[in-house]
């Protein structure tokens, strides 16, 4: 008994030892944004500032237009969940529910091209951009990520686990495909729905090289282009710098903290138990 406690207890120890380790970088971010150059910069280095400098988030919105890219990135990471997910869950009921010729090879084709990385297309997706005259809008931001043969994946596999029963007998009952879709389909699958919406999201929050490579006007830019310009340009204020990277990281980490249960619940699927 005494060793199964000391095994509890020596895995929390490493828990707590590997979460301070992966927290630590996030909090000194947030609180080096508070600090002033000579605490950011001292030796030893300093962990709490003496005084809050509020004034540096301002200092950091008068230098960069850290609002429109909020605004970009908030525009582009939205209409990419919407569309992308609409998408993926047309093509999930089609692939876990419908029968028609070439199903399979279909699959095996899309199977196929979500082994291709996205690093060997991007080049592709700029020439077809740039061929287009989309170079430098919202549209050329957002159309090579309207759909998403993973996120696809991801919801067959979460559907295929509905019992085929219910398809059958909603169509009996004289419901239609779009009828079992939004009215049965969807609210059985909120957690899984939720946790695509979240990833999508959180990929177009983070998304850097292709808005490198289709913008170059700084009204287009997005967060994470934006903070690498500007952390050139501030050179070396390491304080603004902190500022800049928690106005850009800290609104993710607020989302996942709200959403965390929800998150959860569409990882292990518990609204499908029963």
């Amino acid at each position: 008994m005494k060793r199964i406690r000391l095994g509890v207890l020596f895995s929390y120890i490493i828990l707590f030892i590997f979460a301070i380790i992966t927290v630590f970088p996030f909090i000194y971010m947030i609180l080096g944004g508070l600090m002033s150059f000579q605490e950011t910069t001292s030796i030893p280095p300093t962990l709490i500032p003496h005084h809050f400098e509020w004034s540096n988030y301002a200092t950091v919105f008068a230098r960069a237009p850290f609002g429109r890219y909020f605004f970009n990135t908030v525009l582009t990471a939205s209409v990419t969940t919407i569309v992308s997910l609409f998408n993926s869950l047309l093509g999930a009921f089609a692939m876990v529910n419908l029968r028609f010729k070439g199903k399979g090879l279909i699959q095996l084709v899309l199977l196929s091209l979500l082994m291709v990385p996205g690093e060997a297309i991007i080049f592709t997706n700029y020439n077809t951009i740039a061929h287009m005259g989309l170079l430098n809008t919202y549209v050329g931001l957002v159309l090579p990520f309207l759909t998403s043969i993973f996120y696809m994946y991801y919801l067959q596999s979460y559907f295929g686990s509905i019992s085929d029963t219910i398809y059958k007998a909603a169509m009996i009952d004289g419901a239609s495909d779009w009828d079992y879709i939004w009215k049965i389909l969807v609210p059985m699958s909120k957690g899984g729905l939720f946790t695509v919406g979240l990833l999508s999201f959180i990929s177009g929050w983070n998304s850097f090289l292709w808005p490198l490579l289709v913008t170059n006007e700084d009204t287009m830019r997005l967060l994470n282009n934006g903070l690498s310009a500007f952390a050139s340009d501030a050179g070396s204020e390491t304080q603004l710098q902190l500022a800049a990277a928690t106005l850009t990281v800290l609104p993710i980490l607020v989302l996942y903290l709200i959403f965390r249960k929800q998150i959860i619940k569409g990882v292990v699927r518990n609204d499908l138990k029963g």
